[in-house]
């Protein structure tokens, strides 16, 4: 079955005063109808850089697409043309942006916000878009839809706003949604709130859904599958059940065994030693090699691709087998 979106051997690079960073370093993924991607990682691992190359709004400078593919329904989007890249924005492939506030414009009501697109992609009449606006915003469970659709952004709480953008980006009917870190600064029980929402969208919808985050309760709970990044490049792939009682990667075990335990009670916590490498000096050999417990020195010169493993999972380690 053709997935839904694909992205196959991503690299892209910006040039910086420092010199060029290698910001993503043959990033691959799928996924399906139906399914949630999990893309896991410590900030600046590339998942929110590998998001806005998919939908097409990467800074071009500094950033350059050197090699890759990204496909829709097996259509090639980095070489379409800017019109139907516009085309598939919103109407297939939407984006729910971290930071509400500042994707949100601060002088226009929600309801024209949510409206807009409706006009201008389907037609609609001012009277009609707004009627929609209001079903988006009752969806998402904004109550008093009918008279908080004249609001302006400012006049909602995050957790609030965070659902006008879930509004916003399922307009449209996109099949495909990417969430980066949507309840980023959020409380806890807003933040359960919203990956519930998400959740039943996207059951009710059989959307494809990719969720970029850090938090792995977040993951634990809703995803299917996992993609886990570091330094620009996915280390292990695998089912979420798999991956979380048994890690393939070093990197990935390190993550998981940093989660503070119920049990724990008096213990230290666990850190992953070190820092993430600087892109623009990448180390030789796996990039994690400085910081991993398992490490030796065949590993400062061999860089490991993703290696298959049994049960449809991938590790770039070179003990991946033996971990598992």
């Amino acid at each position: 079955m053709t997935p839904l979106l694909e992205v196959e051997d991503l690299h892209v690079e910006f040039r910086t005063r420092d010199g060029v960073a290698r910001v993503l370093n043959g990033v691959g993924y799928q996924v399906h109808a139906g399914e949630t991607l999990a893309v896991l990682g410590e900030s600046g691992s590339g998942k929110s850089v590998t998001a806005n190359t998919v939908m097409g709004i990467l800074p071009t400078p500094p950033a350059t697409v050197t090699a890759g593919s990204v496909r829709y329904r097996g259509e090639e989007l980095l070489t379409a043309t800017e019109e139907r890249r516009r085309e598939l924005r919103g109407e297939n492939v939407a984006m729910i942006f971290q930071d509400a506030l500042s994707a949100l414009n601060p002088v226009f009501t929600v309801g024209f916000q949510i409206g807009e697109q409706l006009r201008t992609r389907r037609g609609m009449s001012k009277r009609d878009a707004r009627a929609r606006a209001v079903e988006l915003l009752d969806l998402v469970g904004i109550p008093g839809a009918a008279q908080r659709v004249t609001n302006f952004p400012h006049e909602f709480s995050g957790g609030m706003r965070q659902r006008v953008m879930i509004a916003m980006s399922l307009a449209l009917d996109p099949d495909v949604l990417i969430a980066d870190e949507p309840t980023t600064a959020l409380d806890v029980t807003v933040q359960a709130q919203i990956m519930d929402l998400l959740a039943e969208i996207q059951r009710e919808r059989e959307m494809g859904l990719v969720l970029i985050t850090h938090d792995l309760g977040v993951v634990a709970e809703v995803a299917d599958r996992i993609a886990v990044m570091y330094a620009g490049r996915i280390v292990e792939q695998g089912d979420v059940h798999q991956l979380f009682a048994n890690p393939a990667h070093p990197y990935t075990e390190a993550l998981l065994a940093s989660i503070p335990r119920l049990d724990s009670k008096g213990t230290e916590l666990r850190a992953i030693t070190g820092l993430p490498p600087t892109l623009t000096a990448i180390p030789d050999g796996c990039p994690f090699h400085p910081r991993c417990p398992r490490a030796v020195e065949r590993c400062l010169g061999t860089d490991p691709p993703l290696i298959p493993l049994p049960g449809a999972r991938a590790s770039a380690c070179l003990f991946a087998e033996d971990l598992v």
